[in-house]
């Protein structure tokens, strides 16, 4: 039987960590669209040279662990004397890390856009960034929005990490509860339950982004 008191007695701290995961995956989630979409363009870009480094992130990004990621923001920029708290350097590797993998799924959009759009933009007078941005972005982004989903839903479940270093997290709140209480099961279980909240309506919300487009195709 979950002893709720444990909730209850220590809710301001449940609530503060599900707050922060809430900013946390917010910030990762606009930072690595960003850059994933920079990535995919690069991806397939018409520059080799901008093609290569295109591809060495995402090969590189994908085949690390995210926790080494955030590690080498957390610890290893002392070395150059730049130090950042468990909370950038955990939203900053999140990010980078996720950017490689929607950077896929973008790519994937891309390429499936009818090549005949991109010639017809750039005869029109579009120049190549123009009619990525106006012309072939869109529609990409529209065909991939599902894998996309499911990337800021593995983002906000990893957001987790940050709970290693005083990231502020849930989780780094949840391990807080348990030095207080000893209490495991019941202080971990309420913490899924936290991320839970947070993960069924952006399922929901995708899966709903999802048919909507589809009856507009």
């Amino acid at each position: 039987m979950l002893d709720f008191s444990i909730l209850t007695d220590y809710f301001d701290l449940y609530l503060q960590g599900l707050l922060n995961t809430i900013k946390i995956s917010l910030i990762g989630l606009g930072g690595s669209f960003v850059l994933g979409t920079i990535i995919a363009v690069m991806r397939i870009a018409p520059v080799r040279i901008v093609n290569w480094i295109g591809a060495c992130y995402v090969e590189f990004i994908r085949n690390i662990p995210l926790i080494l990621i955030a590690f080498f923001f957390y610890n290893g920029l002392s070395a150059f004397h730049i130090n950042l708290s468990g909370f950038t350097a955990g939203t900053i590797g999140l990010s980078i890390y996720t950017a490689a993998f929607i950077a896929e799924a973008i790519r994937a959009g891309i390429q499936s856009v009818d090549r005949g759009q991109m010639e017809a933009a750039r005869s029109s007078g579009l120049t190549y960034i123009q009619a990525m941005k106006y012309v072939i972005l869109p529609q990409a982004i529209k065909i991939v929005i599902p894998p996309i989903g499911n990337q800021f839903l593995n983002l906000v479940k990893n957001s987790s990490i940050l709970g290693v270093f005083a990231g502020f997290d849930l989780m780094y709140f949840g391990d807080m509860i348990h030095e207080k209480t000893y209490v495991t099961f019941d202080t971990y279980i309420f913490v899924g339950a936290f991320y839970l909240l947070l993960t069924i309506p952006l399922s929901s919300f995708v899966r709903y982004l999802e048919r909507r487009l589809a009856r507009g195709y």
